[in-house]
């Protein structure tokens, strides 16, 4: 793929062609000034002027593209990703306007995953002219975050397993100069047994293990970031369906959105001592695959009954969010695609946002509001605590009745975060069903870029 910082370049009055935004109103008046087979080359394109609309209009030898948007005036992320995703290659320059916000899905419009087949029928790099140079640093820092997630949820599971993740903490502390700590074998089955548990009846290429990086001065704020990282989910003994088995591939998004969101913030040097954790599993089955009915000790001390080996993700999480904890930090962020519920609840374009205080919530919501990444609260309520009751251990990872499962496995979650500390939990797809202009389908972040600019506002840089 193209260098993300050619395809956004300062404008020193280079060579370019125009890009004219207009809104659907105001399309009838910029009409009046075309010439005839100009506007008949817009009618056999149908350009109407809508937003996300595109046309390209004959000028001399040359050409110009007119894009329609709501608000010329106040881009959005995506304004501009429909003009990447069909302008030709070439250089582009918009006329009385700057890209701002809309670089990003400019930049995520490129976006190709070819490791496997290559894209013969791509078109070439379409660069953008901005004036705004001061921001091109960010703007590639969080299209390519994005971009990370994408590539690394879209991975099939068996070049994306456990190894795999822990090479993408090599990388980051190769990059940051990072602590790096990785905990397997019997030290795990010690110190963290419910991620030992999980993952030990898989293949011993795919052997569970806990990956900790730690950065940053030690005397700052702590900031700790949790991703769950189960490479792929049968299900366990209680086996998925053949349907429900397919995306799993996508259960590690939350590890992919935890090890990007940590890049975000040593890459922009933010003043926090920061602790990523990811436990890294197969939920497999073999002869050593934990049953349901069994009773697992935690590093918390507590025992949990398994009542449903799918419900694997919240154990993993249970250990890394107490070992979080042991760090007294200001604040806990954990991204997990956990539920199915919160799917059914929300669909696949919002993240379920589950926080112990409401301004931090408030901060997260706001913050993904401004950069078209809105995550949506649930609650957490003590009424439901009681589902979590077990008879003969401290409690269960998954209740028998049918409501409200997305909060009930935040209040599983909830248990093992010690009182007192900020903590922040998103349910989060990582999976975009159909495409839409500047998001491609497949694997996707929802939830990054609202806790990037959040941390950004709470912890400077």
């Amino acid at each position: 793929m193209t260098d993300l910082n050619d395809l956004i370049r300062p404008d020193r009055g280079q060579e370019a062609v125009a890009i004219h935004l207009i809104t659907k109103a105001g399309f009838e008046d910029f009409a009046k000034g075309l010439s005839t087979g100009q506007r008949a080359s817009l009618t056999g394109q149908k350009f109407e002027g809508g937003p996300g609309s595109v046309g390209i209009v004959p000028d001399g030898e040359g050409f110009f593209a007119i894009g329609g948007v709501a608000d010329p005036e106040n881009l959005g992320s995506y304004c501009l990703a429909a003009l990447a995703n069909k302008l030709p290659e070439g250089t582009y320059r918009l006329v009385d306007a700057q890209p701002g916000a809309a670089a990003f899905g400019w930049l995520t419009a490129h976006y190709r995953f070819t490791r496997y087949k290559a894209d013969d029928n791509a078109i070439g790099p379409r660069i953008l002219l901005t004036e705004q140079v001061g921001r091109l640093p960010g703007y590639v820092a969080e299209a390519s975050a994005e971009m990370l997630v994408r590539d690394l949820v879209n991975t099939p599971a068996e070049d994306m397993g456990p190894a795999a993740l822990e090479d993408e903490f090599q990388k980051l502390a190769k990059d940051y100069s990072a602590d790096f700590k990785v905990t397997r074998g019997d030290d795990l089955e010690q110190g963290y047994p419910m991620v030992h548990a999980v993952g030990r009846a898989a293949d011993r290429k795919h052997a569970p293990r806990i990956m900790h990086l730690q950065w940053g001065q030690e005397d700052a704020p702590v900031l700790a970031i949790v991703g769950k990282g189960v490479c792929f989910d049968s299900g366990g003994l209680d086996i998925k369906p053949a349907a429900g088995m397919r995306l799993m591939k996508k259960d590690m998004g939350g590890a992919a959105h935890a090890i990007a969101l940590a890049g975000l913030v040593m890459g922009a040097g933010l003043k926090v001592r920061l602790h990523l954790l990811v436990p890294a599993v197969e939920n497999a089955i073999s002869g050593p695959a934990f049953r349901p009915g069994d009773v697992l000790p935690s590093r918390k001390g507590l025992t949990v009954e398994i009542h449903n080996t799918d419900a694997e993700g919240r154990l993993i999480l249970g250990d890394a969010l107490t070992r979080a904890s042991e760090e007294n930090p200001e604040l806990i962020i954990d991204f997990a695609t956990l539920t199915g519920a919160a799917r059914v609840a929300l669909g696949p374009d919002y993240a379920a946002l589950m926080a112990r205080r409401d301004e931090t919530a408030d901060a997260l919501v706001e913050a993904g509001r401004g950069v078209d990444d809105q995550p949506w609260r649930l609650p957490l309520p003590d009424a439901y605590r009681e589902y979590l009751n077990s008879d003969i251990a401290d409690l269960v990872n998954a209740h028998s009745n049918p409501y409200a499962g997305a909060s009930v496995a935040g209040l599983f979650l909830d248990r093992f975060v010690d009182e007192g500390i900020d903590w922040v939990h998103f349910d989060t797809f990582a999976w975009r069903p159909f495409p839409k202009p500047g998001r491609s389908k497949g694997g996707t972040a929802y939830g990054l870029r609202a806790a990037w600019h959040m941390l950004k506002a709470r912890f400077g840089s």
